[in-house]
């Protein structure tokens, strides 16, 4: 072979691609290779969580303002899709996951974004250090003109220093030096050199919890590099409603509220998206371990979760980890867990599915789990 192109499911340490490397053939994904055929800019997004909405809602956002808008890499349609197509557009928005950066040799976005970095995918890299540094790849050959945002209030961000020219834009949920974009007052406030201090009203937003004011920060931040109008980002702000699959609310039934989460297939994600509510919760979690410690998840689980009821193979070690802090409850499959945790809930309450772990056990994808728990809800409500 002169170059072998390898999917970002597929681990590096097998046979055929150990061997190539020996022999001195290149091996590169599909995004390293789309980046070679392309001029469009390139706003790249990655981060363990948050990565699809934030992607999603810079697409809408630049579409607003009348841009044409190509969005896809890890969210679903690869960016050599664009490469292949007829459209050719203003921006490529791309979420890029750490498998997909871990075989790239000459990406360069124009703007980079790094939501946060939390231990993932440990059943792939061999430790926590070599997961963080797939994830900062994604700025490590950008240099003048370009940008780089980051989020100020992760412990690992807030540390980096970058020696390559590009400008670095932080953004966090509190007023501090050095910080462009920040909550203060129930509104989201930006500084940027040369445009002046920018606010944008939080009352319009729908998405719940820190987390997604964290996204919004993101969002805005870089609209405004790119340009944006703020009178579009405010529109865009009170039109964007979320993703399927990320904090949905499914139903209401009796007075108890169904949120799939079934996005949340790490344990920072659904440690987040438990403290993201302010209202008792039955916590539905549970699938393929990946390897990180639930311990973040039973410290927001603590004072908010009633009974967690856990489901497929990552059961017995998450119900270990919860033993003696709050009741617990297994289910067989999903429709049993839902019918549980409707038992168990009461008027007021959520149920909430945040899985903390991958959904390859039981289901094909996170988006099959979610359409299962939405099947279920469902069920209840006819039954």
């Amino acid at each position: 072979s002169d170059i072998i192109i390898v999917s970002p499911g597929v681990p590096h340490e097998i046979g055929p691609l150990m061997s190539a490397r020996a022999k001195g053939i290149p091996v590169i994904g599909e995004l390293e290779l789309a980046g070679r055929l392309i001029d469009t800019p390139i706003i790249a997004v990655t981060g363990t969580n948050g990565k699809s909405t934030v992607t999603e809602f810079l697409g809408t956002m630049l579409r607003n303002e009348g841009l044409e808008v190509f969005v896809g890499g890890n969210i679903g349609i690869p960016l050599m899709a664009y490469v292949q197509g007829d459209i050719r557009a203003d921006y490529d928005v791309v979420e890029v996951s750490s498998f997909q950066l871990d075989t790239i040799e000459e990406f360069r976005p124009f703007i980079s974004i790094v939501l946060n970095i939390s231990p993932d995918h440990l059943d792939r890299y061999p430790d926590y250090d070599a997961y963080v540094a797939a994830k900062l790849k994604i700025f490590g050959n950008q240099g003048p003109g370009q940008h780089v945002i980051l989020n100020d209030d992760d412990s690992r961000l807030r540390l980096l220093t970058l020696s390559s020219g590009a400008s670095v834009l932080r953004y966090g949920m509190d007023e501090k030096e050095g910080r462009h974009a920040f909550i203060k007052d129930g509104m989201v406030t930006v500084c940027l050199g040369g445009q002046g201090t920018k606010t944008f009203s939080l009352d319009p937003f729908h998405l719940p919890g820190q987390h997604h004011l964290e996204t919004l920060l993101a969002v805005v931040l870089c609209g405004l590099t790119l340009g944006i109008s703020p009178s579009v980002i405010r529109k865009s702000i009170a039109r964007f409603k979320g993703l399927p699959n990320r904090c949905e609310k499914v139903a209401e039934l009796d007075g108890v509220l169904f949120y799939n989460d079934s996005k949340a297939t790490n344990v920072d994600a659904a440690a987040r998206s438990v403290t993201g509510f302010d209202r008792p919760l039955v916590l539905i979690a549970g699938g393929r371990h990946k390897g990180a410690d639930y311990r973040s998840l039973v410290n927001a689980a603590r004072k908010k979760v009633k009974r967690a009821i856990f489901l497929g193979e990552a059961s017995d070690l998450m119900a270990a980890s919860f033993e003696g802090i709050l009741p617990i409850s297994f289910a067989k499959d999903m429709e049993e867990a839902v019918s549980m945790a409707s038992a168990w809930a009461e008027r007021g309450d959520i149920v909430l599915l945040a899985p903390a772990c991958s959904s390859f056990d039981m289901f094909s994808d996170y988006s099959h789990r979610g359409k299962v728990f939405r099947t279920a809800v469902e069920k209840l409500s006819h039954g």
